[in-house]
């Protein structure tokens, strides 16, 4: 049996926290790699109200049919030189979708786990509709990746 994150966190104690997201591109081209990366990046970080100090380290991957550009390139020029990046490339399973880009972002952050927001933008809204609707006080969802 598990407690419920909100009942076992002190309120404005920082945490070590994970938050995903993920966007799709539509083709294998280096500026929608970057365009997309950046964006999906942006949003995790506006709907959790977290700064680049916050960032622990964050995992890249793409689904095997982008090779053009590291996800990871978008974040520097952002300007994230000394967080720790990786990229890494998803499991090619059968019927899945095609060119997504999936970030995991490790954060310090004073929010209970179940208060976190994952973003999934665009038609990877559909890898995780649990987590696709938009944030709690919105009249309407964000706009949607590419």
């Amino acid at each position: 049996m598990t407690t419920p994150t909100s009942q076992a966190f002190e309120p404005g104690a920082l945490a070590v926290r994970a938050v995903r997201g993920a966007t799709q591109v539509a083709s294998d081209d280096p500026a929608l790699i970057e365009q997309a990366t950046s964006e999906l990046l942006g949003e995790i970080l506006r709907r959790n109200d977290l700064s680049d100090a916050d960032l622990i380290s964050i995992v890249f991957t793409t689904t095997h049919d982008l090779r053009s550009a590291f996800p990871a390139a978008a974040a520097r020029k952002l300007g994230l030189t000394d967080v720790p990046l990786l990229c890494t490339a998803e499991i090619a399973v059968p019927g899945s979708l095609h060119r997504v880009i999936r970030i995991l972002a490790h954060v310090h952050s004073p929010r209970p786990r179940d208060a976190m927001h994952h973003v999934y933008l665009g038609a990877a809204a559909a890898l995780r509709p649990d987590l696709s609707a938009p944030p709690p006080g919105t009249d309407s969802p964000l706009p949607q990746g590419a």
